[in-house]
């Protein structure tokens, strides 16, 4: 598995490619930037490693308590934490979950000082008004959040590969010990279908 730093490095190098396809495909300057924020949040801030003590828990600063829960019921690299579209749309429902409750919070408190008159039927009309209006912007940013998460999976990936083979390599000997292993196993069975034949 990579180190913080690896993945940091590997978001900030792709990033050019990321710039190229994003406007490739949106033709907009404006929703490639949204891609590239995506990206760069996914990558660094809301990426696959919030499921352990990691340099992208960290980055939440004082508000790291908010994954306290997460990270109690992820197990390190599961399908829910490091699965391809599964985990993001995970990340993204529980930062969901808390951005609602602070502002239900945040709305109560002006309505009590007479700041405000809003009811929560003005604010599901209003959140639900604003995904319609600009769900290109939330896609692009949703897209450049698996992007962001994508890179540290595949990196993962490479490394762990990696890793696996160089442990084969450095130890001839476990292999040639699993080679004449195998060897024994093919021979007695070969023993044992000619005894068969003989008793046939």
């Amino acid at each position: 598995m990579s180190s913080g730093r690896t993945h940091d490095r590997i978001t900030l190098w792709t990033l050019p490619l990321v710039v190229l396809v994003a406007f490739r495909v949106t033709l907009d300057g404006w929703l490639t930037v949204v891609v590239c924020l995506g990206f760069l949040l996914g990558g660094w801030v809301l990426g696959p490693d919030l499921d352990i003590h990691s340099v992208q828990y960290k980055r939440w600063g004082w508000l790291r308590w908010i994954w306290l829960p997460y990270r109690g019921s992820m197990r390190h690299r599961s399908r829910w934490s490091h699965g391809p579209l599964i985990g993001t749309t995970v990340r993204v429902l529980y930062v969901s979950v808390w951005l609602a409750l602070a502002g239900l919070v945040v709305v109560d408190m002006l309505n009590n000082v007479g700041r405000t008159a809003l009811t929560w039927g003005d604010l599901i009309r209003g959140i639900g008004w604003g995904m319609q209006t600009y769900w290109p912007w939330w896609l692009a940013l949703v897209a450049g959040l698996e992007l962001g998460a994508l890179s540290h999976y595949a990196t993962d990936w490479l490394s762990s590969r990696a890793k696996r083979r160089k442990r084969r390599t450095a130890n001839p000997r476990a292999k040639g010990r699993g080679q004449r292993a195998q060897g024994k196993r093919q021979r007695a069975k070969g023993r044992g279908q000619k005894v068969e034949g003989r008793r046939q």
